[in-house]
């Protein structure tokens, strides 16, 4: 067998039982890296983090209203396997950039710079044409927080992090509506039944008769809900400490120019600045992703409000408000949320 040939099945049998290789979540970028990339990518960096249905989405458009910040979304680059670290789980792309003989490493392995350059391409690239002079990705996570404050660190012990978080009862019913209009291939057999039901007769659900959730699924979403939130907090509060901001989706919408200036101040860029509110209040005045799910499926449209405060009032039974607050009764009662049965 050719040498070539023989290297290659070996590779594929080695992945096949150990999987692709995974980066050290606690190596980081070298000081020394970052000054060189900062000379080709001047750009100050940012990343916009929180559980799926927080408001990630209005928020990221809330901040690049601002006439110096560009901010797009769903990069993933930390927050849902495959991760950019994947360009590196090949074991001969990793000997090849480590290789001693290598004499434009400079005797260092250089692959996490070659992945900061990567981001920082794609990043800058973009916020250049929009004449921006600061960047960030907002990316909900799909893994532990934890995780994916360590991944972000990895190659950005300079970025920023705002994390936003939302009354997690909230979050899980905009999740499963959102299921219900678009990734209906997600839903369980049981939530396609569910789904089927709400739209013949809504009302039974409306009374908080009968419930939209799986005993056992809504415990599974709550527990996923508190893990990532706790672990995005506190891993970002140790690693990152003041490169680190965490606002709550209720709070935006309560006094979005107040969060948004602080947000603003936070990034490194001035604010209030002339016409910022009108700016506030027209991205506010617009809610595409209510547009674009009102299109696809108006029945189950009309039944929710979109970005909602407290709608989990109008939905969750008091079994499902229990099972909630089982699972994450800690975690909304530190953020402030109400931790009381509604009637």
């Amino acid at each position: 067998m050719p040498v070539n040939l023989r290297r290659r099945v070996k590779l594929a049998l080695r992945l096949l039982v150990q999987g692709p290789a995974e980066p050290d979540l606690n190596r980081t970028l070298g000081p020394e890296d970052i000054v060189e990339l900062t000379t080709v990518f001047p750009m100050p960096k940012f990343f916009v983090f929180g559980h799926a249905r927080s408001g990630t989405t209005l928020l990221a458009r809330l901040l690049r209203v601002h006439p110096e910040v560009h901010c797009n979304w769903q990069g993933h680059f930390f927050t849902r396997a495959p991760f950019v670290t994947s360009l590196l789980s090949d074991p001969d792309t990793l000997e090849w950039l480590r290789r001693r003989n290598n004499r434009w490493n400079q005797g260092r392995d250089p692959s996490l710079a070659l992945l900061r350059a990567a981001v920082d391409f794609l990043l800058e690239r973009e916020a250049r044409q929009a004449g921006k002079r600061v960047v960030g990705d907002k990316s909900p996570s799909d893994i532990p927080g934890e995780q994916s404050v360590r991944r972000m660190n990895m190659l950005y012990p300079d970025g920023r992090l705002i994390a936003i978080v939302r009354d997690g009862r909230d979050a899980v019913l905009s999740h499963l509506f959102q299921a219900f209009v678009d990734d209906q291939a997600t839903l369980s057999r049981a939530e396609r039944q569910t789904r089927q039901a709400l739209l013949r007769d809504p009302s039974c659900f409306l009374e908080r008769r009968r419930s939209l959730f799986d005993p056992k699924a809504l415990a599974r979403r709550a527990r996923a809900w508190a893990a990532n939130v706790d672990g995005t907090q506190g891993t970002a509060g140790d690693l990152l400490a003041d490169r680190f901001r965490q606002i709550r989706y209720e709070d935006l919408l309560a006094d979005p120019p107040d969060v948004l200036q602080d947000l603003w101040s936070f990034l490194g860029v001035a604010a209030p600045y002339p016409g910022m509110g009108e700016a506030i209040s027209g991205e506010l005045a617009s809610n595409p992703d209510a547009e674009w799910q009102g299109k696809q499926e108006p029945a189950l449209a009309e039944l929710v409000s979109k970005g909602r405060r407290g709608g989990w009032r109008q939905w969750l039974t008091r079994d499902d408000q229990a099972i909630f607050l089982h699972a994450a009764g800690p975690t909304l009662q530190r953020l402030g949320y109400e931790t009381s049965i509604d009637g």
